[in-house]
């Protein structure tokens, strides 16, 4: 079965089902990851050698488990679709995002902010109306470009190995990649790994969003604005993301309890309720297109 027809397959086990509600499989691999972190970094003494130690441990085998189902005859190619449902969250990105611009119009800020906050790390209990709207539109861009588009190009790449690894390693970057006492050193391996995995597809997606929206806009944003982001990939998604909208996103926002004054992302109006819905949909437009070219693929190489 072709990469294309797996794809499409799993992503329409997603719109389906949407994440599992119970027995999730990452859910069971963030505490055995939780537990290797006590163990190799117990007190935030860890080094970056442990860090890469408890990356290994916590990744290959599973990798090396999904290789070896997937090349299982008569069953690999469910294994193939199970692994990039699992690793999918395109439908529960949805779920996440749409409640906030309902609240937004419905005048509901208090709500609006506990939506939000499901979504973000920032600080949100005291965020206007406009500021909610700016940290989901950029939410989905983000996670759109990680949750999404990303699993999406390593399943492409290499199947359910592929996307085993990518969805394990962004996993673990976004519980030991933080750049704080504890995690400085232990962290370092798994933040720079998902840099690694998630270079080539953030900038297909930034291409995507320019494509699907305001294209030239969005390529001089994601010239000019996302070099100056901290991230090197989250900076190119959501300065192309936020040009293709035509709308202002990033600026300060609160982060523990500190200030951090953000470049500022995109060119427009103010984001608003409008500016997530049309977020949402660039996502959502994206994935058809990836679609539709692998499909072209699939016959172009037939």
């Amino acid at each position: 079965m072709s990469v294309a027809l797996l794809s499409a397959a799993a992503v329409a086990l997603d719109a389906l089902l949407g994440e599992p509600r119970r027995w999730h499989p990452l859910v069971a691999f963030g505490r055995f990851a939780d537990r290797i972190e006590q163990r190799f970094n117990s007190g935030g003494r860890g080094w970056r050698s442990h860090g890469v130690t408890a990356w290994i441990i916590a990744v290959v085998p599973l990798t090396l488990l999904a290789t070896a189902l997937s090349w299982a005859p008569l069953v690999g190619w469910l294994v193939d679709i199970l692994a990039l449902y699992l690793a999918l969250g395109l439908r529960s990105l949805g779920e996440h995002v749409e409640p906030v611009a309902r609240a937004l119009r419905g005048g509901d800020l208090d709500e609006a902010r506990r939506r939000v906050g499901y979504l973000v790390s920032r600080e949100t209990a005291d965020l206007d109306e406009t500021a909610v709207a700016r940290a989901a539109t950029e939410s989905v861009l983000e996670n759109g470009s990680d949750a999404v588009f990303a699993a999406l190009f390593w399943f492409a790449v290499a199947g359910a190995p592929g996307v085993v690894l990518y969805r394990l390693s962004n996993t673990l970057d976004a519980m030991w990649g933080y750049r704080n006492e504890r995690f400085e050193r232990f962290g370092w391996a798994a933040a720079k790994i998902d840099d690694g995995l998630n270079y080539i597809p953030a900038r297909l997606v930034a291409l995507t969003y320019a494509v699907l929206g305001k294209t030239r806009l969005a390529l001089k944003c994601w010239r000019t604005q996302g070099p100056t982001w901290d991230s090197p990939n989250a900076g190119p998604v959501m300065a192309a993301g936020a040009g293709a909208l035509g709308v202002e996103l990033g600026g300060a926002a609160v982060y523990h309890g500190q200030l951090h004054q953000r470049p500022p992302l995109g060119e427009g109006e103010p984001a608003s309720a409008d500016a997530i819905d049309r977020g949402w949909q660039l996502v959502q437009r994206g994935v058809w297109l990836w679609l539709l070219i692998l499909c072209l693929g699939a016959e172009f190489y037939a």
